[in-house]
């Protein structure tokens, strides 16, 4: 079993060609796990000359909890400088993909966390109590390692059934206009959503629909909707070959309002009630 306080702390980091120099641990404060790479010689990026030490300067990021407390890893980040006079670098700073991505401000593994809570709907400001960080420090991360997930191609599969929806996104201004977005979603069990465009027109849809390979669109055999126009023209431009199928929720609530009609119109005409002008 480990003993060394200081090898124990290393083996917690985890991360590879990395030394504990220390921790802080004050009472109610995060941990601080104080680091540095065991880089001992750096080639200038510009013309490959090997670089001089300047100096260290201290990044505070913020990481997985440790022991049931929110912890922040302090990573000393050497500072190089490039001897050749020529050359246009000057000055560079280390980096390591493995610790954190370059200006971010969290560790790498505590940014692809906080990207997975949040993409299983966990809200952004419960994941940063959990950090002990801001809204904003989540956020940003979510958005720098979630964005290539959601961009990346390989992410969207062979789809065989394909719905439209339209979602009411956010109210905003003073008048609480309505703003609204479209779901695009494999209805295929287990269904996924694939993406989500702005508004709920026939062409935002078509445009999502049209920008994927032609192979991906003739596998498409169904097509669900909401009875909407707009979604009607969109899988009869983009998809004229799917069969399209109304969604069971609003089929069912269009014949509740049909029903409704006419048992008013009967209830009026056998009991003599007025029918309601305007």
């Amino acid at each position: 079993m480990e003993s060394d306080a200081t090898r124990m702390c290393a083996l917690i980091v985890g991360l590879p060609a990395i030394t504990v120099l220390g921790v802080e641990d004050e009472p109610g404060d995060p941990l601080r796990v104080h680091v540095e790479t065991t880089a001992a010689l750096m080639g200038c990026a510009g013309c490959g000359t090997r670089a001089w030490l300047k100096d260290r300067r201290p990044v505070v990021l913020v990481d997985l909890p440790a022991f049931g407390r929110p912890a922040v890893l302090v990573w000393h980040k050497r500072r190089w400088r490039c001897p050749e006079p020529s050359c246009e670098v000057g000055t560079f700073t280390e980096q390591c993909p493995a610790i954190a991505a370059p200006r971010a401000g969290v560790t790498a593994r505590a940014g692809r966390w906080m990207t997975r809570q949040v993409g299983q709907a966990q809200s952004v400001s419960a994941v940063a109590a959990q950090l002990g960080c801001d809204w904003h420090t989540v956020m940003d991360a979510a958005l720098a390692y979630g964005t290539p997930l959601v961009e990346d191609p390989g992410r969207i599969g062979a789809v065989a059934a394909l719905g439209l929806d339209e979602t009411l996104f956010v109210r905003t201004g003073a008048f609480k206009r309505r703003s609204w977005a479209t779901s695009i979603v494999d209805v295929t069990r287990p269904a996924q959503l694939l993406d989500v465009v702005e508004g709920r027109t026939a062409k935002a849809a078509s445009d999502w629909i049209e920008a994927r390979p032609k192979a991906w669109r003739d596998a498409i055999a169904w097509a669900a909707l909401d009875l909407s126009g707009p979604y009607r023209k969109t899988f009869n431009d983009s998809l004229p070959k799917a069969t399209q199928v109304a969604d069971p929720f609003h089929v069912v609530k269009l014949a509740n309002e049909k029903l409704d009609d006419v048992r008013r119109r009967v209830q009026q005409e056998t009991l003599g009630h007025r029918r309601p002008q305007g």
